[in-house]
């Protein structure tokens, strides 16, 4: 028979800190330190496996359960000499017990607590006689009311607090500290009348019926909305489950001899080494998370740093904070991490209610591990594996200052992390013209395209209305670096009347907007923000993590600004240099369109001979930076229409750049129009049909590439990428075309460099169909933001309308335009990999989709044996340590 529940305290311990996927983080660490002999109030934990089962059984407890429960209860029983349900005064009185959550990880106040169980009419009599204070006995019947009729009847919290206000009111009380025995007796039948009325029985007598009451809320609340919320934002598995920790209640709420706390043996925020915390006496836990009072500090240094007068704990309970000083030290050393601590002190009596590794802000995560690392407490592999990749974005980006306070519109998506303010524009010209003269602007859209480019790199910030966490505007907002919060769903844009609209409140253009980019938070008015500050420890852990990692880290950037940033932050070249960004520009676009209206070879050839130089000072910037590093260069993408007007009001103005008239633009515009473009004239299809255009761009890039190498003395290594390639013949084409111009520019200058040319794998014909396309090309690069979409038959650009319902549902584990699809198109790449090497063994295979950032999608590149992932600039130092941390998890 399956056992579920497990004992701990009274030199008992079922588990250990090795247990969390059985036992919860809760419950292995209370084992754990009643095995190290700590003080640890006895108890038992239902395991994570009985929360799975509860779910399968349609929320029903086995009989084996309440068989098991009862032994655990008797485990209590007998190591405090305390009964449970016993009213009589005599021996050590009722057994109280708490009953709360446990999950594998951390979940902080997601899921539900109930302590205090096993008070009713006659236990709190008992409980008063025993403890000598009625006061005391009383207070803790009406918390449990109050806190049980809301978890676990699910009734109004609000009502209890209403009836708690009038009562303090009545009596002229401000602090819940100054009621009486008499006056909290008068609350709890108050208490008991609000439950019948609103619950249509009386408050449950039975602490037995209580207990079960109690546990099933807890497993219950694994399923609460706010528990999945936090699990989808933090990549939980729902199937984890949680476990239910049944411990006897110790009480600081017993006068001015007993305290209840929380703690950290380092500070989270900033990392240094000095105790952490707030404690209240006379009271309980409750009373500090939920800021009921204003706690005291725990240290004297801390207290006289803040100015504060009330005594901290050091001061005022001095003997039982150096031994709880004690304990810090001997937890921190031994789970070899900071810990977060939660305490309670009865009557003089010191007792440890929980031990967790702390949450920590990424500046805190770095300084600890580096420090531990250096005093040889844990290793430097070790203070890799501890830092979260993911909370890197905390210190590469500005953030908004804590203490300021904000005036919050809306929210949306947090796409790309950072804060900025500026004045509100909706188009991108207005931002590219107020930004040129000196303003912040945060540029406001429905939604972004391709058009809207020079818009956004003149922004601080970007807003839109629509689009998921991978649509236009957040990949290439994350590509430049600015903040984005897109899919802001409640915001109307009028861009016309270029007003924005949301709750009943409007944003003019030129009003000032804040946006937060790692909460999605949308405000009205500036909100100061803090610069990051790259400090010693950040390059410590990058140089350690450098020297574990395999794979390659590039970035993905087709601007100088790209590209120093890139290089700055540890990039090892460049895997997707975009080349369609550079035709938008507003010096050349003119040209562009010439090109895609002229009505034959020859026009095209003449619009695009006024763009090869631009082409190559794009390419000369790029490859300066770049020098002697591989840059990856994608020739142009996307379908031509895209270049072309949209607005009736631009046809006329185009339409006299471009030397035709309006009719005839149209007509063309018409022409080009497709009804799914993504799956269009776009790509290599392009380059077959008019190969003149991929012929510019190589001759641009082999030209930049000898300029270069004359100028610096390093040779650039272009790698020249053919894009949406689905069989062998159109790589074949589009390779002849690029080796022809190079080898044209190779003997007018009378100089060679070496170069590649390759494909982007980002169709699944062409996963299937690697071993042949690698005969032709000499590396691989995964599109997986493409090979996600035509895997999947999902466009990226829609899908945020469901996919967090599918999530929700358990039928994708994470969003796969944020996180690889490793079943469906993880496959693909793996068979393409193999493939590819099957014919050219030596083939370079890399990606450079969204993914390249992500660290679980780079645990499966590195599982897979790809040489490089290329993430956009920003994420370059997340993607070095998710590196580092996937070889040595391999």
């Amino acid at each position: 028979m399956t056992q579920y529940v497990y004992r701990f305290g009274g030199g008992v311990s079922d588990g250990g800190k090795g247990d969390k996927f059985l036992l919860g983080g809760k419950g292995a660490n209370l084992a754990e330190m009643a095995s190290i002999g700590l003080p640890v109030p006895p108890g038992f934990t239902i395991s994570t496996e009985m929360c799975t089962r509860y779910y399968d059984d349609g929320e029903q407890f086995p009989e084996s359960l309440r068989a098991e429960v009862a032994q655990g209860i008797a485990h209590i029983e007998a190591v405090t000499g305390k009964k449970f349900g016993d009213a009589s005064a005599a021996g050590a009185g009722p057994l109280l017990v708490s009953v709360r959550s446990g999950a594998r990880v951390s979940m902080p106040g997601m899921m539900d607590t109930v302590l205090n169980l096993g008070l009713n009419d006659a236990t709190v009599e008992g409980l008063a006689k025993v403890s000598g204070d009625e006061r005391f006995a009383w207070d803790s019947y009406r918390r449990f009311i109050q806190m049980y009729s809301d978890v676990v009847l699910e009734l109004d919290h609000g009502a209890f607090e209403e009836a708690l206000e009038i009562a303090k009111e009545d009596k002229g009380f401000t602090l819940d500290t100054e009621m009486a025995a008499e006056d909290w007796k008068a609350l709890v039948g108050e208490y008991k009348k609000l439950v019948e009325q609103e619950w249509g029985k009386p408050f449950p007598q039975d602490v037995h019926d209580q207990l079960w009451g109690a546990i099933g809320a807890v497993f219950g609340s694994w399923q609460s909305e706010r528990a999945k919320v936090y699990r989808r934002l933090n990549d939980i598995p729902g199937d984890w489950g949680t476990a239910v920790n049944v411990q006897a209640m110790v009480f600081g709420n017993m006068g001015d001899t007993s305290a209840t706390g929380v703690a950290f043996t380092r500070d989270p925020s900033t990392g240094d080494n000095a105790y952490y915390g707030e404690f209240l006496i006379n009271a309980q836990g409750e009373d500090v998370v939920a800021g009921i009072r204003t706690p005291q500090y725990l240290t004297k240094a801390a207290r006289e740093t803040a100015g504060a007068k009330a005594a901290s704990m050091e001061e005022a309970m001095p003997a039982v904070y150096g031994e709880l000083a004690a304990v810090f030290d001997r937890l921190e050393n031994h789970y070899r991490d900071m810990q977060d601590i939660e305490f309670t002190v009865e009557a003089g009596k010191l007792w440890m209610l929980q031990t967790r590794s702390g949450k920590r802000t990424a500046k805190a995560a770095l300084k600890i591990a580096v420090e531990m690392a250096d005093a040889g407490l844990i290793t430097r592999e070790e203070a890799i594996a501890r830092v979260d990749p993911q909370a890197l974005d905390q210190l590469l980006h500005p953030t908004l200052d804590p203490d300021a306070t904000r005036d919050v519109l809306t929210k949306g998506l947090p796409a790309s992390p950072g804060a900025a303010s500026g004045a509100a524009v909706f188009d991108a010209d207005t931002a590219e013209r107020w930004a040129a003269d000196g303003k912040a602007v945060i540029l406001v859209r429905t939604e972004t395209s391709p058009e809207d480019i020079h818009g956004m790199h003149a922004a601080k910030g970007i807003l839109t209305a629509r689009g998921g966490m991978t649509s236009h505007a957040a990949v290439v907002a994350r590509g430049m670096g600015r903040p984005c919060v897109s899919g802001a769903g409640a915001l109307s844009i009028d861009s016309r009347a270029k007003i924005a609209r949301v709750g009943g409140r409007e944003v003019r253009e030129g009003e000032i907007v804040t946006i937060d980019g790692a909460t999605g938070e949308v405000m009205a008015g500036e909100v100061a923000t803090i610069q990051p500050e790259l400090a010693g420890d950040f390059g410590t852990l990058m140089q350690w993590a450098d020297q574990v990692r395999r794979l390659k880290v590039r970035a993905n950037a087709e601007t100088p600004l790209d590209c120093r940033t890139a290089r700055d932050f540890g990039a090892e070249g460049v895997g997707l240099c975009r080349t369609e960004h550079m035709f938008f520009d507003a010096a050349r676009i003119t040209a562009v369109r010439q090109m895609i209206l002229a009505a034959d070879e020859a026009g095209r050839r003449a619009a695009l001979e006024k763009l090869l130089p631009e082409q190559r000072k794009d390419f000369v910037e790029i490859l300066e930076v770049m020098a002697g590093l591989p840059v990856t260069i994608r020739l142009l993408d996307p379908p031509l229409h895209e270049f072309l007007p949209h607005e009736e009001a631009e046809f006329a103005e185009v339409a006299a750049a471009a030397g035709v008239d309006v009719e005839t633009l149209k007509r063309r515009a018409a022409e080009l129009h497709e009804f799914n473009p993504m799956l269009g004239h776009r790509g290599c299809r392009l380059g077959v049909t008019y190969p003149e255009i991929y012929e510019m761009q190589a001759r641009a890039i082999f030209e930049a590439a000898l300029d270069v190498a004359e100028k610096s003395g390093e040779a650039p290594i272009p790698e020249v990428m053919i894009p949406l390639v689905a069989t062998k013949r159109e790589l074949e084409l589009m390779k002849a075309v690029v080796d022809r111009t190079a080898e044209a520019v190779f003997a007018e200058r009378g100089k060679r460099v070496d170069y590649l040319v390759g494909t982007m794998i980002e169709l699944p014909r062409a996963a299937l169909r690697a071993a042949e396309i690698a005969e032709a090309g000499e590396f691989f690069s995964f599109g997986t933001n493409d090979l996600t979409q035509t895997t999947l038959g999902v466009s990226r650009d829609d899908a945020a309308r469901f996919l967090t319902t599918y999530v929700e549902k358990g039928i994708y584990a994470r969003d796969p335009f944020v996180s690889l699809d490793v079943e469906g198109v993880g496959e693909l790449v793996q068979i393409a990999a193999q493939r590819g090497r099957s014919t050219r063994p030596g083939i370079k295979l890399g990606i450079c989709g969204e993914h390249g950032g992500d660290p679980a999608s780079i645990a499966f590149c590195e599982s897979v044996g790809l040489d490089y992932v290329s993430a956009s600039p920003y994420r370059v130092p997340i993607a070095r340590l998710a590196a580092a941390q996937a070889a040595l998890n391999k």
